[in-house]
């Protein structure tokens, strides 16, 4: 491709996680890495070189530069960096949670909207290729239960478990069950740190599904599975397996447990979820079209995120 028909990109916030967002467009064919930002000169230098871009503390030096930005600093930086990109006719790569408040998130859309901008929001499990593989398989669940449990990592609890971790089923339960929710009840507790570490969420929605949603990072193994139940059978997708079982109507094989149902089993090969993630806001910057996790949908999932929270807090006030 033309350089001059390149997306010029940009990322801003190199640590953990965005230095791999540097790195994905580096290597895009589309993509023309403009320059990457941290308040971190050192940081922003080293990631800079590997990737071979210019280096910026002060991410303002990019807001007439780019057409699309990845935005990887801490949350409570979320609204203000992006919205200056909105401002400035940039499309905007913003990740998980979308912002600190739903206040937040709700004025990024209307200048998004306002502008003619883009906003996706990086809820990275939507691109795990075994919950790819079951878009056309997941119809209409009555039941969701969802575990994902992390070892103890310091990265991350500066938020709750639930912003942290739990906020990745929330967005995967909205975006399976499509349907407004008509009521939610949480518990959860802090144990290691000072925010909550683990939390539970029994959510009802307005056509009857059902979901029970377990966060944990002070577990002693990983798990991050989610199991869907339906009319017409049962699935269960391990994401840290990129696996699937499925079962449903079938010739009744001795295998399944199930009387008169078969199951099926797949597992899928490594894949980089990120750089598909990446592509896909890309190809939604390019084509104009809409991408596959909106700025209204992580807006969805920030919002019972904040219920879920916010209910767990007043629990505590009351026991303490």
């Amino acid at each position: 491709m033309n350089a001059q028909n390149k997306i010029r990109a940009a990322v801003v916030g190199v640590g953990y996680l965005g230095k791999f967002h540097a790195e994905k467009y580096a290597n895009l064919p589309d993509a023309h890495l403009i320059g990457v930002a941290d308040t971190d000169p050192a940081q922003a230098r080293a990631v800079a070189e590997r990737v071979g871009t210019e280096a910026y503390t002060d991410y303002t030096v990019l807001l007439e530069k780019v057409d699309a930005v990845s935005i990887a600093v801490p949350t409570p930086l979320h609204y203000e960096i992006a919205g200056a990109f909105l401002e400035h006719g940039a499309d905007v790569l913003i990740e998980k949670p979308m912002t600190q408040t739903v206040a937040e998130a709700d004025e990024l859309i209307d200048l998004a909207e306002k502008k003619g901008r883009i906003i996706q929001v990086g809820h990275l499990e939507r691109f795990n290729p075994a919950v790819v593989a079951v878009r056309d398989i997941v119809r209409s669940p009555v039941f969701i239960e969802c575990n994902r449990l992390s070892l103890y990592q310091p990265r991350g609890t500066e938020v709750s478990v639930v912003h942290d971790l739990m906020i990745h089923d929330i967005d995967l339960i909205l975006n399976f069950v499509k349907s407004d929710i008509r009521y939610c009840h949480a518990l959860g507790a802090p144990v290691v740190t000072d925010n909550v570490d683990i939390a539970n969420a029994h959510i009802e929605f307005e056509n009857g599904a059902v979901a029970n949603v377990t966060a944990s990072r002070i577990s002693n193994k990983s798990e991050r599975k989610i199991r869907l139940f339906q009319q017409d059978g049962y699935l269960s997708i391990d994401f840290a397996n990129r696996s699937i079982t499925h079962i449903h109507p079938g010739t009744g094989e001795e295998t399944c447990p199930v009387p008169g149902m078969q199951m099926e089993t797949q597992a899928f090969a490594q894949a980089d979820a990120l750089a598909d993630e990446i592509r896909s806001f890309t190809a939604a910057v390019a084509h104009r079209s809409l991408p596959e996790v909106s700025g209204q949908m992580g807006r969805d999932a920030l919002n019972i995120a904040v219920d879920i929270t916010r209910q767990i807090d007043a629990a505590m006030q009351m026991k303490g």
